[in-house]
């Protein structure tokens, strides 16, 4: 893949005065755990958001499980008013709209410039970032309906092999064969996880109080299907957020994602003539959980990318196959079956391959993009 310079990619370089706050080491002076932080502080970000998406993750497998059931349009439309979350009901999701208002009003207050149109010359590609953002939200929630968590989550690993080829085509980021190697041997993964009946056969399923019930296979391949559908959105939404860079504030990423979240999962519910259910007050309580874990999440996640390259940061998202899988034994009491922890390895063994054997461009835009604001 050619590995000429985009000119998608905010390439912006910061004044000399700045780059001595890098966290870089001399060579007369030892490693500090500040310096560390300092140099890693976006791989960090991202690996506390993974912890609040798996939060997040639990919370809508528990609303999943309540009668009566909240649509994922309506978890993702209340999600959005405090940043709205999807189940697979269309619920409207009214966090979704929390965020948008609360990022706005922190943004005016803030004084930061353009605070609902966007800065100019990124305001498509924020576009673009709230609408893809949308789908990788719904297929993952409504994944959740058939899905154990751990198993929705590893599915998701396959982003970092799609977002690389849409960086090498969108951004001319560099992408080579070992990568795609692995991502053709991740596939071996997602098998075993969906675990078609043309090839495992239709076996019933029975519970033994550890294993989660996983439905028929219908089920299981329509949860895998709905995991593609936000492999897909992710993909769209982390390499939008990789080309503007630092262009765009933080908060207008959120504001931008809550607000076409909202629209778009009120306008699934009035066309699909979804029946909103009030929710009980456990519901609220749990979207509440699933709103502020969303917000965290989302602002630590797009604070982190901002800061390091897509397939970098990407690698710092695997650490939340290991949240899920704690989270979901200690509140469901769930063991991952033998097929999904060998499908769990071989993505995530192949995604890590991918990562490590690319080969780093030397340039000043990675010394940039590893610093602080």
């Amino acid at each position: 893949m050619s590995n000429s310079k985009s000119s998608l990619i905010d390439r912006t370089t910061q004044p000399a005065s700045l780059r001595q706050y890098t966290g870089a080491i001399t060579n007369d002076s030892q490693p500090s755990v500040s310096g560390i932080a300092a140099r890693n502080v976006g791989i960090l970000f991202i690996i506390s958001a993974q912890f609040f998406t798996a939060c997040m993750y639990i919370s809508v497998k528990i609303l999943n499980k309540l009668e009566p059931q909240l649509h994922t349009l309506e978890i993702i439309t209340i999600r959005m008013v405090c940043h709205i979350t999807c189940g697979f009901e269309l619920n409207v999701d009214l966090s979704q709209v929390v965020t948008f208002i609360s990022s706005v009003i922190y943004m005016i207050i803030m004084r930061i410039p353009d605070p609902i149109a966007g800065p100019k010359g990124v305001r498509t590609l924020l576009v673009i970032r709230g609408i893809t953002g949308f789908f990788g939200l719904c297929g993952v929630y409504w994944s959740l309906q058939y899905l154990s968590v751990a198993d929705a989550t590893v599915l998701i690993f396959l982003t970092p092999f799609t977002t690389a080829v849409a960086g090498s085509i969108l951004l001319k980021e560099s992408y080579s064969t070992s990568q795609a190697v692995a991502g053709v041997c991740s596939l071996l993964g997602v098998i075993f996880i969906a675990r078609p009946p043309f090839i495992f056969g239709s076996t019933p399923v029975i519970p033994d109080g550890r294993h989660l019930p996983e439905g028929n296979p219908v089920q299981r391949l329509a949860g895998v299907g709905a995991s593609m559908i936000s492999v897909l959105g992710n993909t769209g939404a982390y390499t939008s957020m990789r080309a503007i860079g630092k262009r765009a504030h933080p908060m207008h990423f959120m504001t931008f994602f809550s607000l076409w979240c909202t629209i778009i999962a009120l306008l699934g519910i009035f066309v699909l003539n979804v029946p909103v259910v009030y929710p009980t007050p456990r519901a609220w309580m749990l979207l509440l959980i699933t709103g502020v874990s969303g917000f965290v999440a989302q602002t630590l996640l797009t604070m982190g990318l901002q800061r390091e390259t897509v397939s970098r940061g990407i690698t710092g998202m695997y650490t939340q196959l290991l949240f899920a899988v704690v989270l979901e034994l200690l509140f469901f009491g769930i063991v991952p079956s033998l097929l999904s922890v060998l499908g769990a390895a071989i993505i995530v063994m192949s995604s890590g391959a991918s990562v490590v054997l690319m080969k780093e461009e030397p340039t000043q835009d990675s010394t940039t993009n590893n610093t602080t604001a």
